[in-house]
């Protein structure tokens, strides 16, 4: 059994992988254009959003 959740663990995280990484990609986008355009606000939202896929990748990579 133990066995059994290890492989459905390891392709749910190949699954999740991908998305988290184009997730990280666009808000990389969106930060840069609010820093480009001086909207604070935004930035501070990208940053944050950011912290939490960073620890989201972490957690499947594991």
């Amino acid at each position: 059994m133990k066995h059994v959740m290890e492989a459905l663990r390891k392709r749910e995280a190949e699954e999740k992988l991908p998305v988290i990484r184009m997730e990280i990609d666009y808000e990389l986008v969106t930060l840069h254009d609010a820093m480009l355009a001086g909207d604070k606000e935004q930035m501070l939202r990208s940053k944050r959003r950011l912290s939490a896929l960073r620890k989201q990748l972490i957690e499947w990579s594991v």
